[in-house]
C-alpha cells in the first residue's frame, strides 16, 4: 500500500512539474506564433540533421555498454547481441517515455528472463546500469562546472549562484565511489539489501562509458542550433547537463518541459527563443523518438516470432 502511494505521489509530482514547465515555455514563447518555430525548424541544414542522427546513433551503441559492464560486474555471461537488443529497446523507451525504473527495468526482466537469467542477477544488472548513468552525469558535469560555472538564472531559485558548488558535491560523490571501489572488499549491507562494489577498474569503465553518453547526448543537440549562436560546445555541455540533471530528477517523460525550461532560459539573451524551439523538437524527434519509433518495431518483430515460436511447440 505504501509502495503505491509513493508511486502514486512520483506520478502526480511528475506531472506537476510539467504543467508548470509546459506554462513557463508558453509564458516565454508568448511574443512567438507556430508558423516562427515551424520556419526554424524547416531552416535546420540538412547536413546538421545528419549529423545528429550520426551521433544519435553512436550513442545508443554506447549505451550498450551499461549492460555489458553490468554482466561483467556479476560474472555473467549473456551473448553481445542479446544484449545489445535489450538494451537498446529498454533505453529508447525509458528515454522517451520515463519512469526508468518500471519501463527499462520491465523490458530488461521480459527479456533477460526468457534467456535464463534469474531475477536477482536481472536486478543487479539493473541497478549497476543506474549506477553508471549517474556516475557519468556526476563525472562530466562535476568537472565542468568546477572549471567553467554556469551562472544559475534566478527564475530557478536555488541557493547557488553557480554551478560550481554542485560540481564539488558531484565530484566527491564520484571519488567515494572510486575509493569504495579500491578499499572496500566486502559487501555492504543496505536496508537488507547486499551491495559489493565493483573492481577498480571496472568503475573506471563505468564512468568513461556514461561520461562519453552524455557528450554524445549533447552533441546531437549542439548539431541542431542556429548557426550563428554564439557559443561554444563546451559551454553548452554545461547548459544540457544543468537542464538534462533537472528532467531526470523531475522524473517527467524525457524531461519534456523541465530540460526545455532552463535550456530557454539561459539560451533566450543568445538566440530567439523560437530558434531554439525548433531546435530542440528537431532534437526530441531524433534522439528520442526515432530510436523509439525502431525499438518499437524491433520488440513487435521479436513478439511475432516469439508467439509463433510457442505455437510450433
Amino acid at each position: 500500500m505504501l509502495e503505491k502511494l509513493r508511486l502514486n505521489f512520483s506520478t502526480l509530482f511528475g506531472l506537476l512539474l510539467l504543467v508548470l514547465s509546459l506554462w513557463a515555455i508558453a509564458s516565454e514563447l508568448r511574443a512567438y506564433n507556430y508558423r516562427d518555430i515551424l520556419n526554424s525548424l524547416a531552416a535546420i541544414p540538412k547536413s546538421r540533421l545528419s549529423w545528429s542522427i550520426w551521433l544519435t546513433a553512436l550513442g545508443y551503441l554506447v549505451m550498450i555498454g551499461y549492460d555489458i559492464l553490468g554482466f561483467n560486474y556479476i560474472n555473467r555471461s549473456l551473448s553481445w547481441n542479446k544484449i545489445a537488443f535489450t538494451n537498446f529497446i529498454s533505453s529508447a523507451f525509458s528515454n522517451t517515455i520515463g519512469f526508468a525504473l518500471l519501463t527499462g527495468s520491465a523490458i530488461r526482466y521480459r527479456f533477460y528472463a526468457n534467456w535464463g537469467v534469474s531475477a536477482v542477477a536481472i536486478a543487479q544488472v539493473i541497478a549497476f546500469a543506474n549506477f553508471t548513468f549517474w556516475l557519468g552525469m556526476f563525472a562530466v558535469a562535476g568537472l565542468l562546472f568546477l572549471i567553467n560555472p554556469l551562472t544559475i538564472p534566478t527564475q530557478l531559485h536555488l541557493p547557488f549562484a553557480t554551478v560550481r558548488p554542485i560540481g564539488v558535491i558531484f565530484l566527491l560523490l564520484v571519488a567515494v565511489y572510486l575509493l569504495g571501489s579500491i578499499l572496500l572488499k566486502q559487501p555492504l549491507i543496505i536496508r537488507e539489501h547486499e551491495f559489493r562494489f565493483p573492481s577498480f577498474k571496472i568503475s573506471l569503465a563505468q564512468i568513461a562509458i556514461s561520461s562519453f553518453d552524455w557528450i554524445l547526448a549533447a552533441a546531437v543537440l549542439y548539431a541542431l542550433l542556429p548557426s550563428n549562436i554564439s557559443l561554444s560546445y563546451l559551454d553548452f555541455l554545461g547548459i544540457y547537463l544543468l537542464a538534462m540533471f533537472a528532467g531526470v530528477v523531475s522524473n517527467v517523460p524525457g524531461g519534456l518541459g523541465v530540460f526545455e525550461t532552463i535550456i530557454l532560459l539561459i539560451l533566450s539573451s543568445k538566440v530567439s527563443a523560437a530558434a531554439v524551439l525548433g531546435s530542440m523538437l528537431a532534437y526530441r524527434g531524433i534522439y528520442y523518438f526515432l530510436p523509439l519509433l525502431v525499438a518499437t518495431g524491433l520488440l513487435g518483430l521479436y513478439e511475432i516470432r516469439f508467439r509463433a515460436g510457442n505455437l510450433q511447440k
